[in-house]
């Protein structure tokens, strides 16, 4: 167990197939190669495959697990424009080509945040490929601005008015070598209660080399911001169409996961299970990653 705990995962790149535009997905494998994919974990807006690996590396004692970096992150080489961007459509079925080229039977679909509902949207387009879900924190928004956020306009609105889309837009996307990224970051704003291998994962994972030599973010501030504000997403209809089992795990502070009541979740989707993380913020995942193994290894075994 011990080698499997510490052995490096294997970085593949995978060419997928999407109406969005083809081109080749990166993804970190994670566990015995031998044996088909147990998990498929996504990572959150703006994060990348590797800001997981702490998390999901002692896992592969066990299972195989495949994490993709999303279009726009990492080292996907999917063209990301946000350019008339209104939904997560794109991600959607970017997690569905994925999973027609994975071979083996049906697998958990497990992610966090954006990742989380990427995941979610992605498992009511091929159920017959999935076989549960576990989501961390995703972004379930109340039946009212879900709506809201089909009309015309609302990304214009809400990348003036939304202060999560202003603070991306600004976000410094060049530093002088991934160090200099890291001490910047370090113990500040969404990082602070991060250790600091999460978080050099997450720079390792998130950069790539310039020309001149410095460094500059993957997922650019403008794709970042189109995330937040591309909201024209309906997880509560994917999860009416679903039929397999649905463990939810939410933060119990600033959650981005609006579900309400578990009970009144549970009689209107019996196949849904909602918890709260006690003092999780809606970092838990990075935070408390024991949290995180726990229901990935309950939903796969």
């Amino acid at each position: 167990m011990d080698a499997a705990r510490f052995q490096e995962p294997r970085r593949r790149m995978i060419p997928i197939r999407s109406p969005w535009g083809d081109g080749e997905m990166a993804v970190l494998d994670f566990g015995d190669p031998a044996r088909p994919v147990d998990v498929v974990f996504v990572h959150a807006n703006g994060f990348n495959a590797p800001t997981y690996r702490s998390v999901l590396a002692p896992l592969s004692a066990s299972l195989r697990i495949v994490a993709p970096d999303l279009r726009g992150h990492g080292m996907t080489r999917l063209k990301a424009d946000p350019k008339g961007r209104r939904s997560w459509k794109d991600f959607r079925d970017d997690l569905a080509a994925l999973l027609d080229v994975l071979d083996g039977p049906p697998m958990t679909l497990a992610g966090h945040s954006m990742g989380a509902t990427a995941a979610l949207l992605a498992a009511a387009e091929r159920p017959q490929r999935v076989s549960n879900l576990a989501l961390f924190d995703p972004v379930i928004w109340t039946p009212f601005y879900t709506a809201l956020a089909h009309l015309p306009g609302a990304q214009a609105l809400a990348r003036a008015r939304a202060p999560i889309a202003r603070t991306a837009a600004r976000r410094r996307s060049v530093f002088e070598s991934r160090a200099a990224a890291f001490q910047a970051y370090k113990g500040r704003g969404a990082f602070a209660g991060w250790s600091e291998t999460a978080l050099a994962d997450y720079v390792a994972g998130g950069f790539s080399e310039r020309p001149d030599g410095q460094v500059e973010l993957a997922c650019t501030p403008e794709w970042e911001t189109s995330n937040f504000v591309s909201q024209a997403n309906d997880p509560r209809a994917a999860l009416s169409r679903l039929d397999r089992p649905v463990r939810i795990l939410k933060a119990e502070r600033r959650s981005t996961c609006l579900l309400g009541d578990p009970a009144r979740v549970r009689a209107r989707w019996p196949h849904v299970r909602l918890q709260t993380v006690p003092g999780g913020s809606h970092f838990f995942p990075i935070e408390r990653p024991d949290v995180v193994r726990d229901a990935v290894l309950d939903a796969a075994v």
